[in-house]
């Protein structure tokens, strides 16, 4: 059958329509006319997959990569990147404006989000699937299968496939982050199961044979251990970088998460002496520039390890206005609620998943402002209708290209209490 793309999704998928259904169709680009073969029926939409391209669509183009469209890594790459920026403004603006958020005035879609400085070479880190015989890759698109590659135009270019510690850990091994920072990098390998002397043996191998390799983790769970120099440096401000141990989390694309930082900060209004909560503060990436302008800042995550690197690096920055407390966010939110504490601004960068739970006690605090950092744009959605119900006004909506290439994007909202 024959279907027009009329729009993309928060995913790989553009949509069309035949006969009212929405057709959704992988590596499909807004303006192609398509000969497309169903590969499964929903009640409210198919699924289906190109067999001609009738008409190409003026944004689309050759991926440059040559591992596509087998690898399912950047699934947008087969799209100018101008539009890939313009697409990802649409989708932000149509997902927040199905919730009736009083948005329409404030959402230009064509300059909605900012695009990255390279669209390649831009991932301070990578994460690669381990396959048999040290194979290293990528899933392929809609499958498990590895799609093995020798180089990511996305990454770094100093980033260097870690063949050498796939092949010396073998069938134990599942994934290898590369970590760059600066001229060197660090590695983490993730584990079936925590690392025996014989692992560690290997990894200490791999580390002193290899003068470009600053230090490995060894990673099964919770469970981690480390050889060499295995922390970070990450810029967040001019003049402000911390630091962080390479397994934990901190943004890939560093010059786009310094963007992110000054957005946030912006939108935080923060005044000296205010009380700030940062919820799902991890290492610090915006507690840290709020205590640096004199906020009185409470951090709060799940991850104990994020918050021992954030306190260690609010005393190394000699920030004593600054607290962080390793707990889950909902409960943290609870607690200062019965507490009576009232921050003025309450920053939250959530998971995927979003912060549904953490909606009711956030409305307790009765907090004047708060800003929310996202990387889904439907949970996020999700999450200021709830605010809104509550009484918060949307204020600000601003997105962030990180991803390049993929239909990821960073979006940053503020909403104010009314």
């Amino acid at each position: 059958m024959e279907v027009e793309i009329s729009a993309m999704t928060f995913g790989p998928f553009g949509v069309g329509h035949r006969d009212g259904k929405a057709v959704m169709v992988a590596h499909s680009v807004v303006g192609d006319r398509l000969e497309v073969a169903p590969v499964s029926e929903r009640r409210d939409y198919s699924v289906a997959k190109i067999r001609e391209i009738i008409r190409a669509s003026a944004d689309r183009r050759g991926a440059p990569c040559p591992y596509l469209p087998r690898c399912g890594g950047c699934d947008w790459q087969h799209i100018e990147y101008a539009a890939q920026v313009r697409f990802k403004g649409e989708v932000i603006a149509r997902e927040l404006g199905r919730h009736a958020l009083g948005i329409a005035d404030l959402i230009d879609p064509a300059g909605l989000v900012e695009p990255a400085p390279a669209e390649f070479g831009y991932r301070s880190r990578i994460r690669l699937k381990v396959g048999a015989h040290g194979v290293l890759g990528f899933h392929e698109f809609g499958t498990n299968a590895i799609v093995e590659i020798d180089s990511c135009m996305v990454a770094d270019t100093g980033i260097r496939m870690p063949l050498h510690l796939a092949r010396s850990l073998g069938k134990r091994v599942e994934e290898i982050e590369v970590v760059r920072d600066g001229g060197r990098e660090v590695q983490v390998a993730y584990l079936k199961k925590p690392a025996s002397e014989e692992d560690l043996r290997r990894a200490r191998n791999v580390l002193e044979s290899d003068p470009e390799i600053r230090g490995i983790v060894l990673r099964s769970g919770a469970r981690r251990e480390t050889l060499g120099e295995t922390a970070i440096t990450v810029e967040l401000e001019p003049g402000l970088s911390i630091e962080v141990d390479a397994d934990l989390f901190s943004q890939v694309n560093r010059s786009q998460n310094m963007r992110l930082v000054a957005s946030v900060m912006e939108m935080a209004s923060i005044k000296e002496s205010a009380p700030v909560l940062d919820l799902y503060c991890g290492a610090g990436n915006f507690s840290i520039p709020a205590s640096r302008r004199g906020a009185r800042v409470t951090g709060v995550d799940a991850d104990a390890d994020a918050i021992a690197a954030a306190v260690r690096n609010a005393a190394r920055l000699k920030l004593r206005d600054a607290q962080f407390i390793a707990m889950k966010a909902s409960e943290t939110a609870d607690f200062l609620h019965r507490a009576r504490y009232r921050p003025e601004v309450v920053i939250l960068d959530p998971p995927r998943t979003g912060a549904a739970d953490l909606m009711e006690p956030i409305v307790k605090l009765r907090a004047p402002r708060i800003v929310y950092a996202s990387c889904d744009v439907t949970t996020l959605a999700r999450d200021l209708a709830a605010l809104a119900r509550a009484g918060y006004k949307l204020e600000r909506v601003r997105g962030f290209d990180f991803f390049p290439n993929t239909h990821h994007v960073e979006i940053a909202a503020s909403a104010l209490l009314t």
